[in-house]
């Protein structure tokens, strides 16, 4: 199978990497920075290709479909890797377009921080759309697979709120809680492990982390107002038996 990765950040790195360490498959890349074997900035070379991965910013994540037009048919499958995908899901390509999200990532980014096994262990969200062909969903799962990762499907509207919760406003929250500190010297001194590992995802891409706040605005304004109740009730509640349900619930979730 001849596979082409459109972006050589971290997801599509890692994506390339992996395809090229596996040597089942033949991969090309597109970008405009990597200079490795097999990559170019030349999208003639994904003619031929079986399955692309566009995996480049949200904000031209839109005007890369389209570009893609110029160059696929009817046979290739294409997929993206945006945190969001109701805004990916509401055009038609020449190709066979199959949204998705890989639920993987570090607080680092580019081709130097690639790594194969990034997908091992993760969940890779799919969002069919109407017109998706069985056999060619089957096709991208068996990739999916074979990087590591397992297969969720969902839907557009389902998956942005889903990661309102798990990603996008936690994201925002650890941005918070650094604003917090910034004018207390001794809470800085005195911050350690706890307050790292809460504030991780501050860390995350800029450009991506613009993209999602901006993108998914509806639907994590609605979680935050989720928190804010959650921890009014927390504080009105019989806390230590509420804290123990929730240390349940967090054992459980990551067992």
């Amino acid at each position: 199978m001849r596979i082409g990765v459109v972006g050589l950040g971290l997801i599509g790195g890692s994506i390339f990497k992996n395809i090229l360490e596996g040597k089942k498959h033949e991969v090309v890349g597109i970008s405009r920075s990597v200079n490795e074997f097999n990559v170019s900035k030349d999208y003639n070379n994904l003619k031929g290709c079986d399955l692309v991965f566009v995996c480049t910013p949200m904000n031209v994540t839109l005007s890369i479909l389209d570009k893609l037009n110029e160059y696929l048919d009817e046979k290739t499958i294409v997929t993206d890797v945006c945190s969001l995908k109701e805004f990916v899901s509401k055009k038609t390509y020449n190709y066979k377009f199959i949204p998705s999200h890989p639920m993987a990532g570090t607080e680092h980014q580019g081709w130097e921080y690639a790594f194969p096994d990034l997908f091992s262990g993760a969940t890779w969200a799919v969002t069919l759309k109407e017109d998706t062909n069985k056999k060619d969903f089957e096709l991208l799962k068996s990739i999916i697979e074979e990087f590591g990762a397992r297969v969720v499907l969902t839907t557009p509207k389902e998956h942005d709120r889903a990661v309102a919760l798990i990603s996008h406003a936690p994201m925002l929250i650890a941005q918070a809680l650094c604003k917090n500190i910034e004018d207390n010297e001794l809470a800085q001194q005195l911050a350690s492990s706890g307050f790292r590992d809460t504030t991780r995802l501050a860390m995350s891409n800029i450009e991506m982390a613009n993209d999602m706040i901006k993108m998914n605005e509806t639907n994590i304004k609605e979680v935050v107002s989720m928190l804010n109740s959650n921890i009014d009730n927390l504080y009105n509640s019989d806390y230590k038996k509420e804290a123990g349900k929730i240390k349940k619930f967090r054992e459980e979730l990551y067992k």
